[in-house]
Formats: structure tokens, C-alpha cells, sequence
């Protein structure tokens, strides 16, 4: 008399297991199947910094060429800000009190990768903001966001790379205030924090706030929310906008506020 009973049961089991694990099974990760996009520019004399910052990139060579023992030996000493060219910013960049770059999990550098192109917006107004409309196209388009993905806006601007001018809307020294290039928008930012809670956000752009902004909203929702940034990116026009995984690993600095990262996609063939 109970087997119908047990019989319903069962399947009730079998049909929650099939939908809580039906993600993980998607994204699952095939090295032999993927192709590797590189997302980070190579930090060199034209790496691009933060208007403000005090230096830029410095490589210096300490040996190249034969040892006294014979065999030939290289190797150099580098300095550079936290903040510039291919970099991390850590949720304490903007927001007191939240984890620095060491302190992030490093489960959290590995997630699902959703790209948004917005490039032709961005093409005709360079300041553009991201919008919770478009967020929300998006997700007609392609599904729902999962959480802990790590959402990525294409803008395009990658290609303007080193120019700095070109790339940053202006050249001035020293001078942050007429800068002027896409990014993510706050209420766009908030929205993601609040709805979707991703690991990381990322743009192909010198900030997560677009240029003119100049109290950095987007930072410090993200920070607030112990979420980290991701600027100065490229190749995003080589990934779907889902199916990829990024891996994104920076320098881990104890107690850094960020650092120059070496990021790259899993791109399914």
C-alpha cells in the first residue's frame, strides 16, 4: 500500500538533484574541449595608469647574460602601483573595513564568465553607464545570471590600447577630471550586488566607473558588498556572453588594496 507512496517520493528527490546540480554539470570544465583567451594586457613602459598615480610600470635588469660558472642566467627586479594596466581592486580599495586583496577566497577568482556588449552604445556616447535595462535584455536574451559568476562589460575600449589619450579620454598629467569612457553604471552595479551577488565584475576599460565620475559610486557599492573589480581588460569580443570560465589571478599582496593580474577565459570550442 505505501510503494505508490515511496515511488513519489523517490522521484521528488531524483527531481530536486537533477535541478540543484543541472548548473554545475553546464559549466563544468573541459580542458581538451576549451580554447584559452588571455584577457590581460602585457605590462611593459606603456602600460597605462591611473592619471594620478605617481609612476607607471618599471622593469630593471639585474642579469642577462653568462654566470661566471658559465651557463646563462636572467632575471630582473619590477615596480609598479597596484593600480594599472591588467589589475584586481580589492573590495577595501573603496570600502573601509572589507577584504583587502589577500583576503579573498580563492574559490571567488573562478566563475562562470557573462559577458555584456554594450560596444555600440559606447561607440556613440563614450560615457556610457551600464543599465539595469540593459542588464535586464541581457537576460532575455540568454538567461538568467547565476550568482558567483564573474560578469564582464565589453565596451569595445580595449582596442584603443596604449593610447592613452584614446584610451582615457585625456592625457593631462596629474589630472583625473576630463576623462571620459564607458563603464558600469551605480544603479546597474547596485542591482547585481542586491540581485545576482557575482564574484567579480570586470570591464575592458581603465575603471568599473565610467570617466567623468568622480566619486566613484560603483566602486564603493562593490566594496561594500565584498565585491571585487577587474579593469583594463581585453579580448572580451572572443567570448560568448556565457559558457566561458574565467580564471583570474592576481598577485596576492598581503593586505594589498589590489594588484596586476593574469587573467584568462576557458573558452568552449
Amino acid at each position: 500500500m505505501r510503494t505508490p507512496w515511496i515511488r513519489s517520493r523517490l522521484l521528488l528527490c531524483l527531481i530536486f538533484l537533477v535541478a540543484r546540480f543541472e548548473p554545475a554539470q553546464a559549466q563544468s570544465l573541459d580542458l581538451a574541449s576549451s580554447k584559452v583567451v588571455d584577457l590581460s594586457h602585457a605590462f611593459n613602459a606603456e602600460t597605462i595608469y591611473w592619471p594620478t598615480s605617481p609612476s607607471g610600470f618599471e622593469l630593471k635588469v639585474l642579469h642577462k647574460g653568462p654566470t661566471k660558472a658559465g651557463f646563462f642566467y636572467y632575471a630582473n627586479a619590477f615596480c609598479s602601483p597596484e593600480h594599472g594596466g591588467t589589475h584586481l581592486d580589492a573590495p577595501m580599495h573603496f570600502a573601509e573595513g572589507r577584504w583587502t586583496n589577500s583576503d579573498i577566497p580563492a574559490e571567488r577568482f573562478v566563475g562562470p564568465a557573462i559577458v555584456i556588449d554594450v560596444a555600440a552604445k559606447a561607440e556613440a556616447n563614450p560615457d556610457y553607464l551600464l543599465t539595469v535595462e540593459d542588464i535586464s535584455a541581457f537576460e532575455a536574451a540568454n538567461g538568467r545570471i547565476p550568482d558567483k559568476a564573474i560578469v564582464l562589460l565589453r565596451t569595445g575600449w580595449s582596442s584603443r590600447w596604449p593610447d592613452k589619450k584614446a584610451y582615457l579620454g585625456d592625457d593631462a598629467p596629474g589630472d583625473a577630471t576630463h576623462l571620459h569612457f564607458p563603464s558600469f553604471g551605480p544603479e546597474a552595479a547596485a542591482w547585481l550586488a542586491k540581485e545576482r551577488h557575482p564574484n567579480f565584475i570586470g570591464v575592458d576599460t581603465a575603471s568599473v566607473d565610467n570617466g567623468p565620475s568622480q566619486d566613484f559610486l560603483v566602486h564603493r557599492i562593490i566594496g561594500a558588498a565584498n565585491i571585487g573589480g577587474l579593469e583594463n581588460l581585453t579580448n572580451l569580443d572572443q567570448l560568448p556572453p556565457k559558457g566561458a570560465i574565467v580564471i583570474a589571478l592576481p598577485m596576492k599582496i598581503e593586505k594589498g588594496s589590489g594588484g596586476p593580474a593574469r587573467i584568462i577565459a576557458l573558452v568552449p570550442r
